[in-house]
């Protein structure tokens, strides 16, 4: 019986029962724990002396003999003699052996691979990887009075085993199941054909249902409860699997490559930062640097505009987009992936790099450019509607092979319309909503493509394991019934009328546009399952399309496998495919075991039907659960709609759930549920679950909207009713922001106009989509120039201005007071402009921004970083730097006014909200 071992060294040895730890330069071993026994060969002492690492010498202790020196080291008996020239098996204690490093499955410990001469600036050396990062190798030169007597030791480099490969990582966001067309789907998506022609595909991949908790397992190994992230942090809550914090006995997969010697880098979406650290005050422990990335380029939070994002390089935020029309991130992402790899080729050719490429596409705001949106409309492929589509995607996942012959494809739901009940306003719109989607795909695809090709260009194609997942979860059904050109008014619960989104028509796309497509593309997007994004009990939620290669390891080039496997396979995958060992410890922290199983006993032919290694899988978002255990799954029915804002009070979290169950190595698609047939195998797969939810933090359950949005949590402004500032402050997120909604405030503003005339943001929140400004007007010809302004901007749905007269050189204090009137959410009040102790403008809105503002969007100080508040009257172009001086800007805050009606129904809107931004 074969034993799995070690590449790497064990340093100083500690005595514990089954298993070996390691730390300074000393190489041990001894049997696994795990039940598995080597042959007996009697009773015999394993050698237990210390290994030199520099010198690669062991040094003999009482008791030893040549052989279990052999052993231990897995070198020949006669090749030890050989290579100490020795004439008998008798070794002598203190005797010093040199020692050749070995490889082959025995249960020990192997020696360290090392290159160069020990002690010299080059050489370089693998480690255990059992504590990280390792201890200081001890210094093996010498030390005397003198240094011309004294013998210089450089540590040897730390670098992965030799046969480590490159690693990218790509995962898009919000791509259902039958969207590209590697898994069937209309789109088409070339690059995902690929690496699946070179690879292979794999068909019963699963993800947890809602990003940032897919995220946090994919780069913990973990389940999403054991990694914190039981449901997206803003609405997270005191509770092991809730608190939305990775936790430290949880290291990241960047984190352990990068000690054992890649380069790590991590680029596009972040939404595993928790809200309220997501600010310049940091802390900048779980951003992408602090989770062992060491390099970010990309955006924190659920989504972004691809025309004007939050973009961060590392924990800095940059601009290139402004002054630079036409930039879109999907590209610019690419373009600096492909500047870091051809950097680190050039610079260090051998050091090995893990890329993890997460971009945007395709969650809302869907913003391809103008060259990919006529390439897919002009293909007409949505022409045919929702109905037709999901036929075509399922004959075609048929023809694939990617389903069955004999599967079935789930029922259309009543609660969504039918294409053809639909009027011909309706289906241009939809139409073009699915174009533009299309579009996006497709582009980000593209983009996707340019990255791998780059790595073929650097000549490191063959040397890279490429693993590319579409999408997080399944696809988003957040748009509600008719779709948005602005997510924000979905946010807040606004639904824009069909007739209204004509307005947008020409320009849906664009950065006039921040759009969703209706929520019946959703479901298509997702055939052949049921459901959709944020629903963890059924396949339209869960199913991803995966492919993977990797030339001369991957050898069946377009294979399919069916075995069932979840997000949390992918570390230990990582972790087998570079010899790298999971750690016990990381910054002295026990680590929690890796939860998943490597998935490279598919890549052989030979197992191409297999059994699955991952034999059981639980599943759980906001109290909707399921469990896949041996081919069957049980599965909670959705009790809420995704594309709905509900404000019912859900039934009782345990008991107040129907389950369904299905034979899924028959019935692959969920189609025939079998619960009242076999009512006895459905209780067993309950018990199953509850076992799992006891053992991975799910507990406790919880599926309330008014207890988790109401329970208090960190924040970065809780209590604050006063917020000062002065100068020029940029790029701060709305969560370390003064909230002026569903409140009274005042804005005081005291500046000095500079000789000439100011203009300039003085402060603004949000942007075109939504929020608010006070500035001195930019004018035009020299007219209007320099007036204190107030611009309210309601979603993009209507702007309410305040205006004053041109103010001269000089100090003057400028107040924007808001009183809140009437009743409802988004209620409306009225505001005074103040302008040095006199009232110069009054003005009552009916309604005000109910939930939030674009998170997207910051909170500025002296400029505007990204889109301007102003649209037509009192246009100015960003940055819009403010010209005099901010001497000091106060916010003083009332409490939140609402009525006890209300309150109860805040929660429930504010749960969909943070669902639907994830």
């Amino acid at each position: 019986m074969q034993i799995r071992s070690s590449n790497a060294p064990r340093w100083e040895f500690h005595p514990r029962i089954g298993r070996g730890i390691c730390s300074a330069m000393v190489i041990v071993a001894c049997l696994a724990a795990a039940g598995v026994q080597a042959a007996d060969q009697g009773p015999r002492h394993h050698a237990k002396g210390q290994y030199e690492t520099v010198t690669a010498t062991y040094t003999a202790v009482e008791g030893d003999e040549l052989i279990a020196i052999g052993e231990r080291f897995e070198v020949p008996l006669e090749s030890l003699k050989a290579q100490n020239k020795l004439t008998s098996d008798e070794v002598t204690v203190g005797q010093k052996l040199v020692v050749a490093t070995g490889a082959a499955e025995t249960g020990l410990a192997s020696a360290p691979q090392i290159t160069g001469v020990p002690g010299s600036p080059s050489a370089t050396t693998t480690i255990s990887g059992n504590q990280l990062p390792p201890p200081d190798p001890k210094f093996g030169g010498v030390i005397k009075e003198k240094a011309t007597e004294s013998k210089a030791w450089w540590p040897p480099r730390i670098v992965p085993p030799k046969s480590a490969p490159n690693v990218l990582l790509i995962m898009t966001d919000d791509s259902g199941f039958g969207a590209p067309s590697t898994f069937g789907g209309v789109v088409p998506t070339p690059a995902l054909d690929r690496i699946a022609n070179n690879g292979l595909r794999y068909t019963q991949f699963h993800s947890t249902s809602l990003c940032s908790p897919t995220r946090a397992a994919l780069i913990t190994g973990r389940n999403h409860h054991v990694a914190g992230f039981g449901v997206v942090g803003e609405a997270a809550t005191g509770f092991p699997g809730y608190d939305s914090i990775i936790k430290k006995d949880a290291g990241t997969i960047g984190t352990i490559l990068k000690e054992n010697g890649y380069a790590t880098s991590w680029f596009g979406k972040d939404h595993n930062t928790p809200f309220y650290q997501a600010s310049q005050a940091g802390p900048f422990g779980q951003w992408p640097t602090g989770m062992g990335f060491d390099y970010f380029y990309g955006f924190i939070g659920g989504d972004t505009s691809q025309w004007q994002p939050n973009l961060f390089r590392n924990t800095t935020a940059i601009y290139p987009f402004q002054g630079n029309p036409g930039w879109n991130l999907t590209t610019a992402m690419a373009d600096d992936a492909i500047q870091y790899m051809k950097q680190l080729k050039e610079i260090a050719p051998d050091k090995p790099f893990f890329v993890y490429y997460v971009p945007g596409g395709t969650h809302a705001p869907h913003h391809p450019t103008p060259e990919w949106i006529k390439k897919i409309s002009d293909l007409r492929l949505f022409d045919g509607g929702w109905n037709k589509i999901r036929e075509t995607i399922f004959a075609n996942q048929k023809r694939l092979g990617i389903m069955p012959t004999d599967a079935k494809l789930t029922p259309w739901p009543k609660e969504l319309p039918e294409w053809d009940s639909l009027s011909f306003e309706e289906k241009k719109l939809f139409i073009k909503q699915a174009d533009v989607f299309g579009a996006y795909l497709a582009y980000t695809d593209h983009e996707i493509g340019r990255v791998i090709q780059a790595v073929e260009d650097l000549g490191e194609l063959n040397n890279t394991l490429i693993i590319y997942i579409a999408g997080d979860n399944g696809a988003s059904a957040e748009g509600m019934l008719n779709g948005t050109p602005n997510e924000f008014t979905t946010f807040n619960g606004i639904a824009v009328p069909v007739k209204d989104q004509f307005l947008w028509y020409e320009f849906w796309g664009s950065d006039r546009t921040f759009p969703h497509f209706a929520a019946p593309w959703a479901w298509a997007m997702d055939t052949p399952f049921k459901w959709t994004k944020q629903v963890a009990s059924h396949f339209g939620g869960t199913s991803q399309g995966l492919a993977m290669s990797w030339p001369g390891h991957i050898t069946d080039m377009g294979g399919i496998r069916r075995q069932f496997h979840h997000v949390i396979d992918i570390v230990p995958t990582l972790l087998e495919a570079t010899g790298i060992e999971a750690p016990e410890t990381i910054n002295g922290i026990q680590q929690r075991p890796i939860e998943g199983v490597s998935m490279t006993y598919t890549w052989d032919k030979a197992n191409a039907d297999a059994p699955t290694k991952h034999k059981t899988q639980y599943f759980e978002m906001l109290g909707n659960r399921a469990i896949y255990h041996d081919g069957w799954v049980a599965a909670t029915t959705p009790v809420t709609l995704p594309w709905e804002l509900s404000h019912a009070t859900p039934p009782d979290v345990i008991t107040g759930y129907k389950w369904e169950l299905y034979d899924i190595n028959k019935d692959p698609t969920e189609f025939d549920d079998l619960a009242g047939k076999m009512p006895d195998k459905l209780k067993e797969m309950q018990e199953i679950f509850y076992a799992q939810a006891r053992k991975y933090d799910v507990l406790p359950l919880d599926n309330s909207t008014l207890a988790r949005f109401l329970t208090p949590r960190p924040s970065a402004t809780a209590g604050r009713t006063k917020f000062t500032y002065s100068g020029t402050l940029t790029g701060v997120p709305a969560s370390a922001a003064p909230n002026i909604l569903e409140k009274d405030y005042t804005i005081t503003a005291e500046i000095t106009v500079p000789e000439g005339g100011g203009e300039g943001m003085i402060v603004t929140q949000g942007g075109r989509f939504g929020g608010y400004a006070l500035m001195l007007s930019k004018g035009l010809m020299g007219l209007r120039h320099g007036k204190p302004v107030f611009i309210y901007n309601l979603l993009d749905l209507k702007r309410t201005l305040w205006e004053g007269p041109e103010l001269p050189p000089g100090k003057h204090t400028l107040v924007f007071d808001f009183k809140i009137e009437g009743v409802g959410f988004g209620k409306g009040g009225t505001g005074r402009l103040i302008v040095d102790g006199q009232e110069v403008d009054k003005k009552a809105m009916e309604h005000t921004t109910p939930i939030l503002f674009p998170e997207n969007e910051d909170f500025d100080v002296g400029m505007d970083t990204r889109t301007g508040v102003a649209l037509v009257e009192y246009r100015y172009d960003v940055p819009f730097a403010f010209t005099g001086v901010i001497d000091k800007l106060t916010f003083d805050l009332g409490p939140e006014q609402y009525t006890e009606a209300e309150k109860k129904l805040l929660p429930a809107i504010r749960d969909q909200v943070a669902r639907a931004k994830d």
